[in-house]
């Protein structure tokens, strides 16, 4: 059987945070499938606050290692809308086709907007 290589996907971490437990989370560049390089082309969010907003608050969901956080972005001519923050907190993710490496997480897969394919432009203001 031949052996096939590793997804590539850039492992640079772009920005972190600490949620209340401890848990350092970052947030690497990725590819079009995961990390920075996913979301802020697919899913509008360019900015580290977008992600880090929902991340200093407690995990909303935990099903094994993939979290969820909840946080909210808010504009007064815009209203506001849910920002959910999906990360990894494993070194390989469940398809074992991303490893981060030993002593290392995944950490944020994706950031979007509930209920939204794209966030509206407002939220990078």
């Amino acid at each position: 059987m031949p052996a096939h290589a590793a997804t590539y996907w850039n492992k640079h971490v772009k920005c972190e945070a600490v949620d209340p437990d401890g848990r350092r989370i970052p947030t690497r560049l990725g590819n079009g499938e995961l990390g920075w390089n996913h979301f802020s082309g697919k899913h509008n969010i360019r900015k580290y606050a977008l992600v880090n907003i929902p991340l200093r608050d407690e995990v909303d969901k935990v099903d094994g290692a993939d979290l969820q956080y909840w946080g909210w972005a808010s504009h007064r001519a815009h209203g506001r809308v849910k920002l959910i923050v999906k990360a990894r907190y494993g070194r390989r993710t469940d398809d074992r086709r991303y490893d981060a490496g030993g002593g290392h997480v995944i950490s944020v897969i994706t950031a979007c907007c509930n209920g939204m394919r794209k966030c509206p432009d407002w939220v990078n203001e």
